[in-house]
């Protein structure tokens, strides 16, 4: 079974080759990792020459959305051993190129495709005391790597469906890396009803990470003055990765409402064709952000977001959030706005993800098909406050609820640590 999965590997790799000829993705994926391993060489080669080098703690994550629940993980780890080496590594260019000189961790590569020779490499290269693999990444050739090598992994955040392979009738040899993973710490009880079935009971339900880094972001308020100036004194509806068919709604909200509500809106893509289209469609009403330091912007209804990195402190200004993507491939993060206590509102596209369908079955958040059950559904929270103040409790209640994931895990590191790699 391991030949037939790495030719497969193989297989992808000299796809993903052949589609980097015209795909940007695929090309930052395949060029990323060019001259990978010599690259490892001369910073772990340095490192491990030491006469008592730093241990190395190996977290992986696959993209940019698992790193947010790693993160909260990195921050410990810096925090309660600062003397250790963090090696954080992305499969996909999403990750690698937002937080390759962003991060916590000491250092961050692309992970070298998941070959036998490649396995052994990275680990000899690398040598890492601890492995952790964030949510859904199981490379199986790195988790033989590691047991043969007798170096312990957690898996976090991790989460499972009955659909997945592992509970198939041909899965017996992926159910028996999970086997050999120290720890599984799951998201949800389902998760390790699920393992149990299976026969792999090394598992701790924790919960979500996610939760600890959105309160976390919550409590270091960063002050945007701009933001503020717009916000002071009104009614705002915070829109956050917004797409075209989202603004379309938003657009005729704005039309609703009137005087009643003010706009921030945060798009999901900020190229500048899209924000001149999402700029024409609001008028002389809206202005950017780019610009609002040198206007008083208290003046407009519509604050358009043309940066990234701050939305997660935008929606602390509102007293209601959209979340966009919901008439598309699916909505973006609802914690966000949610750790601030506020109404949720997203469109249909949203039973792939739990936290909304927790939301909305808490009377926290709202469903809304098109144009008219978002007016609606506004309207009756600028008519009602104590509608309001009741989604906004069970919105915030939610979140602080769900927290502690991040201390749980940390608890089993020390543990770790303590015991085996410092004694």
């Amino acid at each position: 079974m391991r030949l037939l999965y790495s030719i497969c590997i193989g297989l992808y790799f000299l796809f993903l080759r052949a589609v980097a000829l015209f795909n940007q993705k695929a090309k930052a994926w395949f060029y990323g990792r060019k001259e990978l391993f010599t690259k490892l060489d001369e910073v772990f080669t340095t490192l491990n020459a030491d006469e008592n080098p730093a241990p190395v703690i190996w977290i992986h994550c696959a993209s940019l959305g698992e790193y947010e629940q790693g993160r909260p993980i990195i921050q410990e780890i810096k925090k309660r051993f600062p003397g250790f080496i963090v090696l954080l590594t992305f499969f996909s260019p999403s990750g690698y190129n937002n937080r390759a000189s962003k991060s916590e961790a000491d250092y961050v590569f692309y992970l070298p495709i998941d070959t036998r020779r490649n396995a052994r490499k990275f680990i000899r290269t690398v040598s890492p005391s601890l492995a952790i693999f964030v949510k859904y990444e199981f490379w199986y050739n790195y988790l033989n790597e590691l047991y043969l090598n007798k170096i312990p992994v957690f898996t976090v955040s991790a989460i499972f469906r009955p659909e997945q392979h592992f509970f198939k009738w041909y899965g017996a040899w992926f159910r028996n890396h999970l086997r050999h993973i120290n720890k599984i710490f799951v998201q949800d009880e389902e998760s390790a009803e699920l393992l149990s079935m299976i026969d792999v009971n090394n598992v701790v339900i924790s919960g979500d990470t996610r939760f600890d880094r959105v309160a976390g972001i919550m409590h270091q308020h960063k002050p945007l003055t701009a933001v503020e100036q717009f916000s002071t004194g009104h009614n705002v509806l915070v829109a956050g990765s917004t797409w075209p068919p989202d603004e379309d709604l938003l657009r005729k909200l704005y039309d609703a409402t009137e005087g009643s509500l003010k706009l921030i809106i945060a798009p999901h893509e900020i190229t500048v064709q899209h924000i001149n289209e999402l700029t024409a469609k609001f008028g002389n009403e809206a202005i950017l952000l780019s610009r609002a330091d040198t206007t008083d912007c208290s003046k407009f209804r519509v604050l358009i977001i043309d940066s990234i990195g701050i939305l997660s402190q935008i929606y602390r200004y509102g007293q209601i959030a959209y979340i966009g993507g919901g008439f598309g491939v699916g909505i973006h993060n609802t914690l966000e706005a949610a750790v601030y206590g506020m109404p949720v509102l997203f469109g249909p596209n949203y039973q792939r993800f739990r936290e909304a369908r927790e939301l909305i079955a808490n009377n926290a958040a709202i469903c809304i098909q098109d144009a008219k059950e978002l007016i609606d559904a506004v309207q009756s929270f600028l008519n009602s406050p104590e509608k309001l103040q009741t989604y906004s409790t069970a919105s915030s209640q939610y979140v602080e609820d769900k927290t502690g994931a991040t201390e749980l895990i940390m608890t089993e590191i020390e543990n770790y640590i303590s015991n085996v790699m410092i004694n």
